[in-house]
């Protein structure tokens, strides 16, 4: 968490984020240095040393699922998607709370995600990397 907690204020960049930190993304993108959210989401686990993927989808399916009365400072949380894989992931701060990399133009920021009214009727799950 603290790795990710450390980058607030880092700009969206789609495709950006690796391991080491911030990248430039791709497509829209391009132009910035910054963390998408599954970018984010594994630069924080690497700093715990575990890998996952660069994909909601794939750390959706990386590790254990956890119910909300489950849900540990860490775990990884995810939204939208339907019945397909998830669009968006975050990591639960605790308290209904996540940190995550929203959108383009937007900032790595925390975000109430249990009484938001955008964020809860998307809620997919939760995993416990690991």
């Amino acid at each position: 968490m603290a790795a990710a907690i450390d980058q607030l204020g880092t700009p969206f960049s789609w495709g950006g984020g690796t391991p080491s930190g911030p990248t430039t993304g791709v497509g829209r993108g391009a132009h910035t240095k910054g963390f998408d959210c599954s970018g984010l989401t594994l630069y924080a686990w690497s700093k715990a040393g575990i890998r996952l993927g660069h994909y909601t989808g794939t750390q959706f399916r990386q590790g254990r699922r956890v119910t909300l009365g489950e849900l540990r400072k860490g775990d990884l949380v995810f939204f939208g998607g339907g019945t397909g894989d998830p669009t968006h992931v975050g990591l639960n701060l605790g308290g209904g709370v996540m940190i995550h990399a929203p959108k383009t133009g937007d900032v790595v920021r925390r975000t109430p995600f249990l009484t938001s009214t955008y964020y809860r009727p998307l809620y997919r799950g939760a995993v416990r990397p690991g």
